[in-house]
């Protein structure tokens, strides 16, 4: 593991955009497939499941990389 903060918070801010990225590619293809008239249920929620699972983890690296200030 590395030991300088500098290169963690740049690693995680870059991890933190790749997956802002996939999340709205996400957003896009989801809102795609709903509008074809034979759309596909199973592929619709596998999306939206993997596009959950994503905002999870963004919200926990925004986390990290700025935690509350209650100190």
């Amino acid at each position: 593991m590395n030991d300088d903060p500098f290169e963690e918070a740049t690693s995680l801010r870059v991890r933190l955009q790749a997956l802002r990225t996939e999340h709205q590619d996400l957003d896009e293809a989801i809102n795609r497939l709903s509008a074809l008239p034979a759309e596909d249920e199973l592929m619709l929620r596998r999306l939206k499941k993997r596009k959950l699972a994503l905002k999870d983890r963004i919200t926990a690296i925004e986390r990290l990389l700025e935690p509350d200030e209650r100190a």
